[in-house]
């Protein structure tokens, strides 16, 4: 009676099968990512909660008074006058920034879109600012817009002499949104630059032997189909002027004085909670104001996601939704 053939399974040494030598694999390179997710967000998190629930004051860990939602309370009491006022002006720097930092990047984008002689070069050279470094960014920034020397003035008073603006002072708002617009287009550019390019160039052709115009294929085409970039920019937009805190910090001292404590004008509500947790040492209080802070995000997030519906553009089938 002829042997029959058995086909065998290949098996390690150890004798593991190839579905689990490739599991084994997937959660060995899984597993650091897991590891921080766990240890530094979701533990972070779950500590700062608790922090947020006691009178916990950076030093006294371990003789902390739970105090429930005090420290909720106090953001719409004792504090509501300061917590109110840098969120008006939170509010106003995003409605200030986003929407020219946004135009700006998708503006330049168009044109760096176009094949013309030497577009790598300045598509570069716009990248530059969002790979320098913040601090060195606004220093060069802060020399520029000197209320008494710096050159932004030292060029108007060519026209107006003895002019002295206090870009940084008087017009705090508006100098740190320069600053925050300049080292953000280049970012911002190369994203919108992405989502150009993979508008097939046929939508464009037809619609230009059909005798469309620049301005119809950019309403009735470019527009429409770069509309899920723009939502993104916009979500990140969002979430990113909600955590200014950088710019402020760092415009403040020198300013007005050296104590870290920035113009009226861009107290943004960073700037409040790093205030009340470092220099107040309301630890505790500070962490309230975070997680405040991250559930209005979070409802003003799912509202854009909501409102995508009625304006971005998913398709032209019933499946999708959306049309042109």
């Amino acid at each position: 009676m002829a042997a029959k053939n058995i086909v065998s399974i290949p098996r390690s040494p150890r004798g593991m099968k190839r579905a689990q030598r490739r599991t084994r694999t997937f959660y060995t390179f899984l597993t650091p990512w897991l590891l921080g997710l766990i240890f530094l967000t979701l533990v972070p998190l779950i500590f700062g909660f608790v922090i947020s629930l006691t009178n916990y004051d950076g030093f006294n860990l371990f003789s902390a008074k739970f105090i429930g939602l005090q420290n909720y309370a106090r953001a719409f009491t004792t504090d509501n006058v300061n917590v109110g006022f840098s969120i008006g002006r939170t509010l106003l720097w995003g409605a200030l920034n986003l929407p020219l930092w946004m135009g700006l990047s998708f503006l330049l984008a168009l044109i760096l879109n176009q094949d013309v002689k030497g577009r790598s070069f300045f598509r570069t050279l716009y990248y530059l600012p969002s790979v320098v470094p913040a601090v060195a960014a606004v220093t060069v920034w802060k020399i520029l817009l000197d209320k008494n020397n710096g050159l932004f003035n030292g060029l108007i008073s060519i026209f107006q002499p003895g002019i002295a603006i206090g870009w940084l002072t008087t017009y705090a708002l508006q100098g740190m949104t320069a600053i925050a617009v300049w080292t953000g287009l280049g970012a911002g550019m190369v994203i919108f630059l992405a989502g150009l390019q993979n508008i097939p160039d046929e939508l464009v052709e037809a619609a230009k032997i059909d005798g469309a115009n620049g301005w119809q294929v950019f309403a009735n085409i470019t527009l429409p189909l770069m509309t899920p970039i723009i939502f993104f920019q916009l979500i990140m937009g969002l979430v990113g002027s909600f955590q200014q805190l950088t710019y402020p910090l760092l415009l403040a001292t020198g300013v007005t004085n050296n104590t870290g404590v920035p113009p009226r004008s861009i107290y943004l509500y960073m700037i409040h909670t790093y205030r009340e947790i470092f220099a107040n040492q309301r630890y505790g209080y500070g962490t309230a104001l975070l997680w405040l802070l991250t559930i209005g995000v979070t409802a003003l997030t799912l509202f854009v996601f909501w409102s995508q519906k009625f304006w971005v553009y998913g398709g032209d089938t019933p499946e999708t939704g959306g049309s042109v």
